[in-house]
């Protein structure tokens, strides 16, 4: 049995254990002379600026695909195989992918793990109240502080893989380029929008970052995390804003049930006034492969499109 294997076995009993401990980054030296670069990302948006960044000198393997909920996954026994076979793991770090914490702890020292939002100045991140003294994790939704994390990635790249360096640093420089066109036209669609009606309420308290950079008064029936439910005073709560504010749309999210979002209109429609579900967001997911919203770019472009045809108007 290889030695990575053994690995793999031992970091099944991490399965067992939940932890939401601060998880630091391990170091391995591999040699990858000669192949490609074995890649493992936790969340399609990480795998994304992977493959953006590694080219055709890394493979990439995400873990997370459409619909999954990072803050409930918990790793499977072929997850901890793939993670245990990497040159070299990246996560989103920030308590997001909180089940799996354990089992980045056993990692370190034998499998490079890299959480990508380290290099993001902490003065930048947010930290409200209500998530316990941590950093809201949601950060790819301000595009401009997304450019971090390739910032991250190509540095993490090219020490592993220090003959490829220039590769990287000019797929990192065109992807930041496209990104910087991304945030600008995020920016301007925002603008369509007149001040008091940029009003964006979903599932859950993912878009901070978003109603920060954009402009937006963001509410979340649920948490920053999902994990925390929203109760009948949580839905009744938000039915009065609602009402109160005169909210043309709220949204559901690709990766969290409807069910709540759905409690919340009908509650809003007995107190005699109509609020549209006005499309689907991605929060923590992307799209499906292949399909517009299966890249980064892509999921943000359809957010704000979607945010903007539903609230737009009189």
């Amino acid at each position: 049995m290889t030695h990575r294997r053994w690995l793999a076995l031992a970091l099944i009993a991490a399965l067992l254990l939940s932890g939401c401990g601060r998880v630091a980054s391990g170091a391995a030296q591999v040699d990858v002379e000669g192949r490609q670069v074995r890649a493992v990302a936790t969340i399609g948006m990480i795998a994304d600026v992977v493959e953006q960044v590694g080219g055709e000198r890394v493979t990439v393997v995400g873990l997370m695909g459409p619909g999954v909920d990072p803050h409930l996954y918990k790793a499977s026994e072929g997850d901890v195989i793939r993670l245990a076979e990497a040159d070299i793991v990246f996560y989103n770090g920030l308590h997001l992918e909180a089940k799996m914490a354990e089992v980045f702890e056993r990692m370190q020292g034998r499998t490079r793990t890299v959480a990508v939002t380290d290099g993001i100045p902490r003065d930048l991140l947010l930290a409200p109240p209500a998530f316990a003294g941590a950093f809201d994790p949601h950060v790819w939704f301000d595009v401009s502080l997304w450019m971090y994390t390739v910032e991250a990635v190509r540095d993490a790249l090219i020490d592993l893989d220090p003959g490829s360096a220039d590769l990287y640093r000019a797929n990192a420089d065109r992807y930041l380029a496209e990104l910087a066109d991304l945030h600008a036209y995020v920016t301007a669609q925002a603008e369509r929008i007149p001040p008091q009606q940029r009003v964006l309420i979903t599932a859950h308290d993912a878009f901070n970052y978003f109603g920060r950079a954009y402009g937006f008064e963001v509410r979340g029936l649920q948490g920053i995390s999902t994990a925390t439910e929203a109760g009948t005073a949580d839905v009744q709560e938000l039915a009065d804003f609602i009402v109160e504010r005169r909210i043309r749309a709220m949204f559901v999210e690709s990766s969290v049930s409807p069910r709540a979002i759905e409690a919340v209109q009908a509650a809003v429609r007995a107190r005699g006034f109509e609020v549209a579900v006005g499309g689907q967001l991605y929060s923590d997911a992307m799209g499906s492969p292949g399909t517009p919203a299966g890249t980064y770019i892509g999921m943000v472009r359809h957010n704000i499109d979607t945010i903007v045809a539903a609230l737009e108007g009189e």
